[in-house]
């Protein structure tokens, strides 16, 4: 089966090395580029919280960052990998299941994330919030080949509903697939979970039920 994969430069190789251990051939077609949001330090002292909401975001919280908080909240297996370390990580990955297992009262928060992220977290916490970093959606310059396109971001999803073709997505969770469908792309199959194992296996599920 020949896949779409649709992730930023550089950020691709994970989800490229699964899907070619599993025999599938890769097109690589990034529709999202990621800018940073300035290099002035970031102080995080005093925050009883700092709640990071993407693996992108961490890096750039780390490179920026001074001080320390009393605990940070990842939301997804990468970005607690990728901050080096989480004092909760919930068992969903997404703001809801953030906000379900974060204690009461939370406290002083703060959440770093992109600029135009979900409010969700900003709006139940009353918690300060600083951009970390911009996406930009791409328009390739010619519409891909492929048998399945894999979106892994509302951001990849709303750019490929501009691609206009006709190739069926596996999406890596709830808000991607509903940007996906508002987009006009038919959605296949989401991943369990939001990573790239979810993926694989959400897209080893679709390609075992397709007919032959």
């Amino acid at each position: 089966m020949k896949v779409v994969v649709t992730r930023p430069r550089g950020q691709e190789g994970d989800l490229v090395r699964g899907l070619e251990e599993l025999d599938h051939e890769v097109v690589h077609c990034p529709l999202i580029e990621l800018e940073p949001l300035g290099n002035e330090p970031i102080d995080v002292t005093g925050y009883d919280w700092v709640v990071v909401t993407s693996a992108n975001g961490a890096r750039e919280l780390l490179r920026r960052m001074t001080g320390s908080p009393a605990r940070f909240a990842a939301i997804g297996r990468a970005t607690a990998d990728a901050l080096g370390g989480a004092d909760l990580v919930p068992r969903e990955s997404t703001q809801e299941g953030l906000l379900a297992e974060l204690p009461r009262p939370a406290g002083r928060v703060l959440v770093a994330a992109a600029e135009g992220a979900r409010r969700l977290l900003v709006d139940e916490l009353d918690a300060e919030f600083v951009p970390l970093y911009r996406t930009r959606e791409l328009t390739p310059a010619r519409t891909p080949e492929g048998d399945l396109v894999v979106l892994a971001s509302a951001s990849a999803a709303r750019a490929w509903g501009r691609v206009e073709a006709s190739i069926p997505a596996v999406s890596i969770g709830p808000q991607t697939t509903a940007a996906a469908r508002a987009a006009g792309v038919e959605v296949v199959a989401e991943a369990e979970t939001f990573d790239v194992p979810g993926l694989l296996a959400a897209i080893t599920s679709r390609a075992c039920s397709s007919p032959s």
